[in-house]
């Protein structure tokens, strides 16, 4: 069963890494399980595990 933390992130959704506010927002390219996939506007594109950092969604 997936974990409730992060079902709510989607592809498209704006967010933030909340341990790297350098990494600017990112938009979630996809999500498979408990892996996300984010390019950030200042870091590029990033392989997020959502069991480990619970990423700030971010109004558009």
């Amino acid at each position: 069963m997936a974990d409730r933390r992060f079902l709510f992130i989607e592809p498209g959704a704006w967010v933030r890494h909340p341990a790297c506010p350098e990494w600017g927002i990112g938009q979630v390219q996809s999500v498979v399980a408990d892996r996300i996939t984010v390019n950030f506007e200042d870091a590029g594109k990033r392989l997020i595990n959502a069991r480990l950092v619970s990423l700030e969604l971010v109004d558009e």
